[in-house]
């Protein structure tokens, strides 16, 4: 499978607690953090669900 590295851009502060939940699932803690997942359907349901906290480009 292709891998993709998702980078927290934004703040998850004041975002709803599910979305919080959804970036620690990803692996994302902190601003500018980076992390490099499988570019599963799974993956990019979650990434979808936090678009405009992350950016993701292909590897």
């Amino acid at each position: 499978m292709a891998k993709i590295a998702i980078k927290q851009i934004k703040s998850r502060i004041n975002c709803p607690a599910v979305q919080k939940r959804t970036l620690d699932a990803l692996g994302l803690h902190k601003m500018n953090h980076v992390v490099e997942k499988e570019d599963t359907p799974s993956i990019m349901g979650m990434v979808k669900a936090v678009h405009h906290l992350v950016e993701v480009t292909k590897l």
